[in-house]
């Protein structure tokens, strides 16, 4: 049996959290985060069940799961076992993420959350 922690958690921005564009972009550009954000998108998982689920290497799980978190486009859970062995998960933090260019050279990221455990969309920009 395990259960998640829902206070142990690293992902999508607050609203007073800068997004880096830059970081979401090259995220969203790489084959292997974009097919562990489909695969997270849901039900969270562990970089071992990404690794089988994405057939990617468990060490480029590892590694992409770290570079979405940091985009803010994962969010990081602790599963908790009875067995007392805990993992750490995986789940796809925004349902949207819209890309604009203002004034011709600034880069915007909105990021609207994922509804996992909230109704409420709350859109979140950078520069």
């Amino acid at each position: 049996m395990s259960a998640t922690n829902p206070n142990a958690t690293r992902g999508c921005p607050s609203d007073d959290s800068p997004i880096d564009p830059l970081a979401v972009l090259g995220a969203l550009d790489d084959d292997a985060c974009r097919a562990i954000l489909e695969a997270t998108s849901d039900e969270s998982l562990t970089a071992t069940e990404l690794s089988d689920r994405c057939d990617i290497p468990a060490s480029t799980a590892y590694r992409k799961v770290e570079k979405l978190a940091d985009a803010g486009l994962v969010e990081e859970r602790v599963r908790i076992n009875t067995s007392g062995k805990h993992a750490t998960e995986y789940r796809k933090s925004f349902d949207d993420v819209v890309v604009s260019v203002a004034d011709g050279e600034s880069i915007e990221i909105e990021m609207t959350s994922a509804t996992v455990e909230s109704d409420a969309a709350s859109p979140v920009a950078g520069d």
